[in-house]
């Protein structure tokens, strides 16, 4: 019954959703196949994305040291910080939902509150290739404009965000659930990478996408490996008491 629960928590989401797509199939029959369609072009869009993202990420947390990170977008970076930040939306590729995992990354690396928002809505909003689009529709009087009035937006909802939410308000900040043993982990964070499976296969497993703790007894050297794998966690959700 626990499990059953954790499950429905886990996946509370997609059950709505579930419900939602039984709910159209019956008041609105007509609708349901193409919107089963539209849904699997973006699932298929998001495979194709979401691992290189997740490696990505993988990647720089593992081998950008957190110093790097907290000079370029932490707290103290002040207008340099900023500008980095807003380069790295205009520049980015990919759609709004492959962002997330990247500032995820960097809050947990020490980016501050107020730069993942830039990174965010530049991202969403005034990429570089959405830019040339929409002068090539609209034209470049209309970019223009459109662009300079989002860009004070941007930076005035980043400063007000921070000052409203703290790092602490996260749930990439939560403590992962509390353990009787030397490890523990917030499966509700986990982005099913796999990643602390393969490092520390004796101490962790996947378990329906989510990672979970299989072991709490420690052998000599199994300090070392357990570090590596908390390090190099792109969702920054295992905590490691030793």
């Amino acid at each position: 019954m626990t499990f059953l629960k954790s499950q429905l928590k886990n996946n509370r989401f997609l059950i709505i959703v579930l419900l939602a797509y039984v709910a159209v199939g019956i008041f609105a029959p007509d609708k349901f196949l193409p919107s089963l369609g539209n849904t699997w072009y973006y699932v298929k869009e998001m495979l194709l994305i979401m691992p290189v993202i997740l490696l990505l990420t993988s990647l720089i947390s593992a081998w950008v040291p957190k110093e790097t990170i907290e000079n370029a977008f932490g707290q103290n970076s002040g207008i340099k910080g900023s500008l980095f930040a807003f380069l790295l939306g205009s520049f980015s590729a990919g759609p709004i939902y492959a962002a997330f995992p990247v500032c995820k990354m960097l809050l947990s690396k020490g980016a501050s509150i107020a730069n993942i928002v830039i990174i965010l809505s530049t991202w969403a909003v005034i990429k570089i290739p959405m830019l040339i689009t929409e002068s090539k529709f609209l034209g470049p009087e209309f970019m223009v404009v459109r662009w300079i009035l989002t860009t004070l937006a941007i930076f005035l909802m980043g400063y007000l965000t921070s000052r409203f939410v703290k790092p602490e308000d996260l749930p990439a900040d939560d403590e992962a659930a509390a353990t009787d043993g030397p490890l523990a982990l917030n499966a509700d964070y986990c982005v099913g990478c796999g990643l602390c499976a393969k490092i520390a296969p004796n101490h962790f497993k996947m378990v329906g996408k989510k990672a979970s703790i299989i072991s709490q007894t420690l052998s000599p050297g199994d300090g070392l490996t357990i570090t590596d794998a908390v390090a190099k966690c792109p969702a920054r959700i295992i905590r490691f008491y030793n």
